[in-house]
């Protein structure tokens, strides 16, 4: 008995601690369950409406919502009115924090939202006042036009009636935690305008180019110069536009033999076409330190992280084919704008419908639509679809103004700095006041980035213009020259800064029926700068250059201008009569792909900044190689589409025939290349290497260097190295720094040094190497997707995911050289037009629908964009209710 006693009190014991343990672990259940629901609930209170009736304030009339089952919807109105109320409602239901973020970028008020970090940028995007230029364009718009976005406001507004909060995103819940007392405002018309500005930002071009070559000047002879930023290459690569013949804006639609036309010169004034009015109707608390925005490297990287990191790999591709050329007989268009990488993506798919299409109601349109934006910006109706790619002409300027207090120089006078000044909210802060301060050219720009400060400090014009107020002027236009002594700023003339009419422009885009009301609507297709691509359900095909292009006075805006002349001002605009244009021509088929636009027998400068043409040439080969083995298909268009044939790869693979390599890895990985066909798909162990080889062979180039020299645009160092290639003694070989002298010795140094990463990153079995892991994307969501918290980013983030393709190639993933494989820019979406049949059409884009972070349509394109397929695209109502899987009623409140 003695031996049994004394365990009751122990056995009382470890029942008590196995109780304990018990109720902990179960309370912790109860706990952690109750968190996952409550977590569950928050993130899915913000999920749309998807069928059923809801009755909305403001509706004239019954509107129905049929939504795919990847969540596109199909909106048909009675009347316009109800269209875009209907459009703006939707999009708040699915991205209305994109909308409300975007905003804020662009109104420059973005510490409002994460506070102190992001001062700066606010600091820049006040100073360009995009919003308060969108203003002045509503308040300039045709009475029909204006009411089309303020009925999109109104729909939006009557999403946000009853959707406060987390009720309109998860983000607010989030942002919540550290900014509690933001409160979201009402949309407004120039909420909507303000985000063509930023897109035209994005689509800029050559401000940084500009920027650089200035500062570089004064470290590197011109022969170095001229080198390291050739010329296009006019003799191998191809034109939009090769043949120049007159064509007023009234002419198209006249028979699909038509040569080939570009506009002459002429008298008439901007956009004078065939005399119609172009603007006449077109159809809290402080944050806690722990919840913070990642800072960027410097003001413009900020704006382009808030802007979806444009980086490496900006562009497009697009083109027509004619019926001549393809199975059906008609047409044939295909289009991927290629943008930075967001989640979600820019694009939302869309179909606006009147039920009835009249005067009154003209529309019947789908496409890619931007959150936040009235219309369908690229897509098809009817009669005809259009497509775009960035021009890449030169519409922005850096002045160099040598200032005197609140005054500058020009011509000889000192003239007033007109001013005025910004207050900037910040979260958890005081608020600042900003004094913007601008010259006839624009405003000053200098002191807000770090580039623009460095040429104000040290200033750098071309060489043709005076050295200082009352100078001489010098005579070579393409070189630059230093300022004299004094104290300067640097002004930026843009032309987004001037109100226009680009917003405007997508209306009579989207109901027009013909050649002539496609032009009559790229006649008012301002700013961002576009090629344009047509095509008809008649058979015609046809490109128009748009925009508002200047006409410079004595310089060219390959460096900064002097500000102190007037003569260096823009004198006006290319005139639209006189603007290229091709329509039904000889060869069939018409490849943009921001080459050059015009060979330089062209009157008027419009850039030297094309992209060197890789993409136009691979393109257009394809094209004429499928065409001499059968008609081309919709199905060609889309093994286009994700060609990803790489040319650097390909001069790479013959350019080590007589190199010296040591070592049997770094030999058997270079002749992996000889029997490569070039193709950097995801799975290539020749891909990663080629271009691991390319990046180690860059940098001893160019980076690695006592003066190093720029590395951004791979398409210009493709062309800058494949000269290189056949001149083994060309001084750039050399490199003491690395102890390198001529071209195999840098070869075999790059390739050891290639091989070496790529076995330190994945592994020595070369079987196993594969691009698509190097180069994977991670699709980040741009605010809280940042936070540089693990728990919120888990939530906003998704990826990686393995991709093929790369800087300069069709499948036109790119990367940043120098820096990382990952990919940072997209073909942001693809798609096909079949003419012959609108139904036959397919489309995809990088994400999906919804900006809902685990809505089923928050990333369920991805898997089939990263693989080049594409879905099928229903336009007509027979084909829209088949696809159907939810419909919405949407009514008039009583």
């Amino acid at each position: 008995m003695s031996s049994v006693a004394p365990g009751k009190p122990r056995r009382r014991v470890g029942r008590i601690i196995g109780r304990t343990a018990y109720g902990l672990v179960a309370g912790i259940l109860v706990l952690a369950t109750a968190a996952a629901l409550v977590l569950v609930w928050t993130v899915q209170r913000s999920f749309p409406q998807t069928s059923g009736e809801l009755a909305l304030k403001g509706l004239q009339a019954q509107v129905t919502v049929q939504r795919d089952d990847r969540g596109i919807p199909t909106v048909s109105a009675d009347n316009t009115h109800d269209l875009f109320f209907a459009q703006g409602f939707v999009h708040a239901q699915d991205r209305f924090w994109e909308m409300d973020f975007r905003r804020h970028v662009t109104s420059g008020r973005v510490a409002e939202l994460f506070g102190a970090s992001q001062v700066g940028t606010d600091e820049f995007l006040r100073t360009l006042d995009w919003h308060g230029i969108a203003e002045k364009e509503v308040a300039a718009m045709d009475a029909t036009t204006r009411g089309y976005y303020q009925a999109y406001a109104d729909g939006v507004n009557a999403y946000l009636a009853d959707h406060r909060g987390a009720e309109a995103s998860l983000e607010y819940a989030v942002l919540g935690m550290s900014n509690s007392d933001y409160e979201i405002e009402p949309w407004t018309p120039a909420d909507s305008v303000a985000w063509l500005k930023a897109m035209a930002w994005d689509l800029r071009d050559n401000i940084e180019g500009e920027t650089t070559r200035a500062l570089l000047a004064p470290a590197v002879d011109t022969a170095t110069m001229n080198e390291i930023y050739p010329a296009y290459p006019f003799a191998t690569n191809p034109v939009i536009v090769p043949t120049i013949t007159p064509m007023t804006q009234s002419e198209g639609g006249k028979g699909a033999d038509a040569a080939a036309r570009t506009s002459s010169p002429g008298s008439a004034d901007y956009r004078s076409g065939s005399g119609a009015d172009p603007t006449a109707p077109s159809g809290g608390g402080p944050a806690p330190a722990a919840v913070r925005w990642t800072t960027a490297p410097s003001t413009l990287a900020a704006v382009q992280t808030l802007l979806g990191n444009p980086g490496e790999g900006i562009g497009s591709n697009s083109w027509v084919v004619s019926g001549s050329l393809t199975a059906s007989g008609k047409p044939l268009l295909a289009n991927d704008p290629h943008l930075g990488a967001a989640l979600p993506s820019v694009w939302y798919q869309m179909q606006l419908r009147c039920r009835t299409v009249t005067k009154a109601c003209p529309f019947d349109v789908a496409g890619f639509s931007f959150s936040g934006l009235p219309s369908i910006v690229i897509g098809h109706n009817a009669d005809i679809a259009w497509g775009f790619t960035n021009l890449t002409t030169d519409v922005t300027d850096l002045y160099v103004e040598k200032v005197d207090g609140d005054k500058y120089w020009r011509d000889g006078k000192l003239e007033p700095l007109t001013t005025r000044t910004e207050t900037i909210k910040v979260a958890g802060s005081r608020d600042i006041r900003l004094t913007v301060r601008s010259t006839a050219h624009g405003p000053i720009v200098s002191g807000l980035t770090d580039g623009f400060t460095a040429l104000a400090k040290t200033p750098i014009v071309g060489s043709a213009a005076p050295a200082s107020p009352g100078g001489e002027t010098g005579v070579a236009p393409d070189a630059a020259t230093a300022a004299l002594p004094g104290q300067y700023a640097v002004s930026l003339r843009w032309t987004a800064l001037d109100p226009g009419t680009t917003s405007t422009a997508i209306f009579a885009m989207n109901t027009a029926n013909d050649f002539a009301g496609f032009r009559h609507a790229a006649s008012l297709f301002d700013v961002p700068a576009q090629n344009l691509i047509y095509a008809d359900t008649k058979g015609n095909i046809g490109y128009q250059t748009p925009g508002r292009l200047p006409i410079r006075g004595a310089g060219n805006g390959y460096f900064p201008q002097p500000g102190w002349s007037s003569a260096y001002d823009w004198t006006g605009y290319i005139p639209f009569d006189q603007l290229p244009v091709s329509y039904n021509p000889d060869d069939g088929y018409i490849v943009t792909a921001n080459n050059a636009i015009v060979p330089d027998s062209y009157p008027y400068f419009l850039s030297k900044d094309w992209d060197y043409g890789y993409r136009a040439a691979r393109i257009t080969e394809l094209i004429q190689r499928t065409a001499k083995q059968h008609p081309l298909t919709a199905q060609d268009m889309r093994d286009i589409q994700f060609d990803q044939q790489s040319w650097i790869g390909k001069q790479l693979s013959g350019a080590f025939t007589k190199v010296p390599l040591h070592g049997a890895g770094v030999k058997r990985a270079v002749a992996m290349l000889t029997s490569w066909d070039a193709q950097a798909t995801a799975d290539s162990p020749a891909a990663a290497y080629a271009n691991v080889l390319w990046q180690n062979l860059a940098r001893n180039i160019f980076q690695n260097r006592e003066t190093p020299l720029p590395m951004d645009g791979q398409g210009r160092l493709f062309t800058v190295v494949g000269a290189m290639l056949d001149k083994p003694d060309d001084p750039l070989w050399t490199n003491p720094r690395i102890g390198v002298s001529g071209r195999d010795e840098m070869l075999a140094l790059s390739a050891e040094q290639a091989y070496d990463e790529l076995v330190k990153a994945q592994g020595s079995d070369q079987s196993r190497w594969n691009w698509g892991d190097l180069h994977a994307i991670t699709l980040t969501q741009q605010t809280l997707g940042k936070s540089g918290i693990a728990p919120i980013e888990w939530l906003f983030n998704r990826g990686p995911y393995p991709v093929g393709g790369g800087s300069s190639l069709v499948d036109a993933t790119g990367w940043q050289l120098g820096d990382s494989y990952a990919t940072t820019t997209v073909p942001s979406m693809r798609m096909v037009v079949d003419l012959s049949n609108l139904d036959h059409s397919s489309w995809i884009h990088l994400t999906g629908a919804s900006g809902h972070a685990f809505s089923p349509h928050y990333t369920d394109q991805t898997d089939d964009w990263r693989q080049g397929l594409q879905k099928p695209w229903p336009f007509t109502k027979e084909a829209v209710d088949a696809a159907t899987v939810d419909t919405l009623t949407l009514t008039p409140a009583a």
